[in-house]
């Protein structure tokens, strides 16, 4: 008999596997993201592996901006089985998008950052922005 596959978590070994805190394992479980969470007799939380998946699942979706409410949704999908394939899918590839759109803007922030980093460099190596400022004029932010 394999008893790793019947290995079960408490909420505050869970909480403690992905940062959270117990209370938001407990709203996740309110919520009805958690499909499938068992409870023992005394009323206690055991969590198994797909509970766990499922968490990090839930954990990527909250990261790329996805609404409790649409999580909930995925979630229901994937209790539904096969018949649910597509909208998943068409839900990430959608998400995709999204979470590629806030790369751009990130890597677009990232760059005028690097800018000023070497901007004040040079100015710092210089004592003056006098001759940064002359010689960088490809950004309308030299004097900020």
């Amino acid at each position: 008999m394999d008893t790793i596959a019947n290995e079960t978590y408490s909420i505050g070994e869970v909480a403690a596997m992905f940062n959270l805190s117990v209370p938001t394992l407990r709203y996740y479980d309110h919520e009805g993201l958690i499909l499938n969470l068992q409870k023992n007799a005394a009323g206690v939380r055991q969590f198994t592996e797909q509970n766990i998946n499922a968490i990090n699942i839930i954990e990527c979706l909250k990261r790329a901006g996805m609404s409790i409410k649409n999580i909930k949704q995925f979630m229901k999908w994937c209790d539904q089985g096969d018949a649910t394939l597509d909208l998943r899918l068409a839900m990430f590839q959608e998400l995709k998008t999204q979470v590629q759109h806030q790369m751009d803007e990130l890597q677009a922030t990232m760059d005028t950052i690097d800018y000023k980093c070497h901007y004040y460099q040079q100015a710092v190596a210089d004592g003056t922005e006098k001759y940064v400022a002359q010689s960088h004029h490809h950004l309308d932010t030299d004097n900020l």
